[in-house]
């Protein structure tokens, strides 16, 4: 009897260590999934850097020129007279 409880023990343990939820079957799949997460991660690293840089640039103590240019043509729709406008597709 002992030894049939400590079988059926022993197979559970070992059922749970090959298709419990860190379990060698789900290993492939948590590899995955970190490799896409690490991907996600990069992409909102750049995105993080890019917003850095134009709230820098739009710094209220010395905004870009450049920067107020460009929200001020793209958000507002304000061109100088002497500018043209050319939409590329």
């Amino acid at each position: 009897m002992s030894q049939g409880l400590a079988l059926a023990c022993l197979l559970l343990m070992g059922g749970w260590v090959l298709f419990g939820p860190s379990g060698l079957i789900s290993w492939s799949e948590n590899n995955r999934l970190l490799t896409e997460r690490q991907k996600e991660l990069q992409q909102l690293s750049a995105e993080r850097d890019v917003l850095k840089n134009r709230v820098a640039l739009l710094n209220p103590n010395h905004v870009d020129a450049d920067m107020a240019g460009q929200l001020l043509r793209t958000d507002l729709n304000v061109v100088h007279p002497d500018e043209m406008v050319l939409l590329l597709d």
